[in-house]
């Protein structure tokens, strides 16, 4: 195949991409404009009629954020690739005395902070003026900042050796790519045991859950269902956002469950207990092993994808590269992944949704919590002012959760 016509076909795939996605986020606006008015029963029951209003126009007012920031993106992609950039920042990097391995490693940082950059704008948007208008933003300037560097450096201390040493292993021989997977898999691995030891406590604080009944609910819920974890954590979420949710974290003995403190403050200890039943149905019926699973071969099968292009040099000429380069192929695997894969998100979307419907059945049938654990869902819905009434289109394509509306009825 030829540069040009492959980059005719990336492009193609580009625009097709983006038109679609944007025919979603107003097919989504759109929608969402003729249900102001004429809200279904169970969501004026859920959120109630002016906070049905104010949830419409929350999530209008993050689709036109969405929007904007799509093109935005797109325009940079597009930008890149046209100009021929990609190629001559690559160059310009290759230039400089630093050793090839250095190289590598500062072409990729580079292309990052390009897109960290330019995404900056709506990201803050999105914090102090979208979120602060609807009553949800705690952040301040000086958190935010500060969680930007901490995020920044702790990227620099895990990417760093990993991206090194994955040069190097690229340099080694033909079979490098399965030596890359096992060693991305082993850092996936590590880094789910690190995680909530190490990461998560240098942006917010986790104190264990105090005695009382809240507790005594929760420990014998875990009991109940056999599930075996290190602790129960509140961590303070509020200290940034309103938004509540619970989750646990790890593997094996590691395991851990977190609840934000908007969590405990807006629910009874009945709907909490509900909430947790949930997450915890999520490590019964095996859907964090199969996800890992997943990418764990989505790894496996990108590597030799990867080793592929390595070696085919008209995929760095329709780009401007002088020649194949591990750096090289790293940026554009990033690039072209997304348009060469995007009809695949809403298969990944219903497997996503399956899931939700299980753990929710898994709280009605395995707990005494099912009513608890409705309630629970529409107070967070409400608090959250989670949209009522995406398109079916749009949520069927991007939401990983089913609407509340669906899993209130599913569960009825």
């Amino acid at each position: 195949m030829k540069p040009q016509a492959i980059l005719i076909l990336f492009l193609s795939l580009f625009f097709l991409e983006l038109i679609w996605e944007q025919f979603l986020l107003w097919l989504n606006l759109r929608h969402a404009r003729s249900c102001k008015d004429n809200p279904p029963e169970l969501a004026v029951e859920i959120w109630g009629r002016q906070d049905y209003q104010r949830a419409i126009e929350y999530s209008r007012s993050k689709t036109y954020l969405a929007v904007i920031s799509s093109l935005v993106g797109s325009g940079l992609v597009l930008l890149l690739v046209s100009s021929g950039w990609l190629g001559t920042l690559e160059s310009w990097v290759s230039s400089l005395a630093v050793g090839t391995i250095l190289q590598g490693i500062l072409y990729v940082y580079l292309i990052s902070l390009i897109f960290g950059v330019v995404s900056l704008p709506t990201t803050i948007y999105a914090q102090f003026v979208i979120e602060a208008r609807y009553g949800f933003n705690r952040m301040t300037w000086k958190l935010f900042i500060l969680d930007g560097l901490k995020s920044l450096l702790v990227s620099l201390v895990l990417m760093t050796p990993l991206l090194a040493l994955l040069f190097v292993l690229i340099r080694a021989g033909t079979l490098w790519w399965l030596w890359g997977f096992i060693l991305f898999t082993a850092f996936q691995l590590v880094m789910i045991v690190l995680y909530p030891k190490v990461i998560a406590p240098l942006f917010n604080k986790f104190t264990p859950l105090e005695e009382g009944s809240l507790k005594e609910k929760v420990q014998a819920l875990s009991d109940h269902l056999g599930f075996k974890t290190r602790g129960i954590f509140v961590m303070d979420g509020s200290k940034r956002s309103r938004h509540s949710n619970a989750y646990f974290s790890g593997l094996g003995r590691v395991k851990r469950i977190v609840l934000f403190d908007t969590l405990i403050r807006s629910l009874e200890e009945d709907q909490v207990a509900g909430v947790l039943a949930h997450e915890i149905g999520h490590e019964k019926l095996g859907h964090i092993l199969k996800r890992l699973a997943l990418s764990v071969s989505s790894g496996l099968l990108g590597f030799w994808l990867v080793s592929l292009l390595l070696n085919y040099s008209p995929f760095f000429e329709a780009f401007n590269f002088t020649g194949p380069s591990p750096q090289a192929v790293l940026v554009l695997v990033m690039f072209v992944s997304g348009p060469f894969t995007f009809y695949l998100k809403p298969l990944f979307s219903w497997w996503s949704r399956r899931h939700e419907y299980q753990a929710d059945h898994f709280v009605k049938s395995r707990t005494r919590y099912g009513k608890a654990f409705q309630t629970a869902l529409k107070r967070l819905s409400k608090d959250n002012l989670s949209n009522p009434v995406p398109h079916p289109l749009y949520s069927f394509y991007h939401y990983s959760h089913p609407t509340t509306l669906e899993r209130i009825r599913a569960l009825n």
